[in-house]
């Protein structure tokens, strides 16, 4: 096994050294057991959406089992990807990897927090020919235009035609890419919003990380970040020296002042100064001379917090 400890400079943000050394391991995939860098990589690719596969064999035989190597790659024609790759311990293929074969259909239903339990359960290595939507519990519902059943459970089922099967290798852990394309897609009325729009806390997907590790995409762990699309954001080199090398603001605080698309003119600024709250809290800040640099920092990360971006780099401006 080859980890080689070396160290590496890094732009620590949240430190005024920002030639800080920091410690990291090495890893060559082809020195190591595959088992263990699967293990670390499943750890540092996450989360990861799951692929909820319905397939059924040339017999008819119905299976279901959830994949994590999983997306979305276009929209036009709408394609996901997922992969069943080849067993590591013993280099065994999957049923669902032989159903598409024979069957070149699968539903591909998303898993949500109120059915993750069952759906883990339904990745039992059963034995060809076992019914796991009746092994975990699941509701079998007719597709449209395909052959596999639907878990009725679940608040998304895509109805999708196996376009290609790309094998990228014959040993254990290698991936078998299955392109699917989308025939149909199925929303429940109870995860959309007024706007018909899928809620993102109404839909509670759960996503995979390493070993036995999952998150809930919902409540608190959900968050924003605003995309630049059309316009372009002045970037963090464009800031002045004694914000970019802020011991308060961190990276992301940086990012969301680097997506401005430019920095306040001077009227703005005077405008901003003018402000009865503005008045009062640089009157308090300007009071502690010794800290007066961190106070205005750590206000201007608190209006950040709060949305207020363009408040905050006309704060960070009247530090002088």
């Amino acid at each position: 096994m080859l980890i080689m400890n070396y160290k590496c400079r890094s732009w620590d943000t949240r430190q005024t050294n920002i030639g800080k050394f920091t410690s990291m391991i090495t890893i060559d995939p082809k020195s190591i057991k595959t088992g263990q860098f699967h293990r670390h990589m499943l750890s540092a690719v996450a989360p990861r959406p799951i692929a909820f596969a319905s397939t059924i064999d040339k017999e008819g035989n119905p299976n279901l089992s959830p994949f994590s190597f999983f997306n979305a790659f276009g929209s036009n024609p709408a394609t996901l990807v997922f992969s069943p790759a080849r067993r590591v311990r013993d280099n065994t293929t999957k049923h669902t990897l032989e159903n598409v074969y024979e069957v070149p259909e699968v539903v591909i239903n998303v898993v949500n927090y109120s059915m993750v339990q069952q759906a883990s359960l339904s990745s039992c290595e059963y034995p060809k020919g076992t019914n796991e939507f009746t092994k975990a519990g699941f509701t079998q519902l007719d597709s449209q235009l395909i052959r596999p059943f639907r878990v009725a459970e679940s608040p998304v089922q895509f109805e999708c035609r196996v376009k290609e099967v790309i094998e990228t290798g014959n040993e254990g852990g290698a991936a078998n890419l299955i392109i699917c394309e989308i025939l149909l897609m199925h929303i429940k009325n109870d995860v959309l919003d007024a706007e018909g729009k899928i809620d993102q806390n109404k839909i509670d997907l759960v996503g995979r990380c390493g070993y036995d590790w999952y998150t809930r995409a919902s409540g608190n762990s959900l968050f924003t970040v605003v995309k630049p699309n059309q316009k372009l954001g002045i970037g963090i080199d464009q800031l002045p020296e004694q914000i970019k090398r802020s011991s308060i603001l961190t990276g992301n605080d940086l990012g969301q002042l680097g997506n401005l698309e430019a920095l306040p003119n001077s009227t703005d600024i005077e405008n901003y100064k003018q402000r009865e709250e503005v008045k009062k809290l640089t009157q308090v800040l300007d009071s502690d001379h010794e800290n007066k640099q961190s106070g205005y920092h750590m206000a201007a990360r608190e209006l950040i917090k709060a949305g207020k971006t363009n408040e905050a780099i006309m704060l960070l401006l009247l530090c002088e």
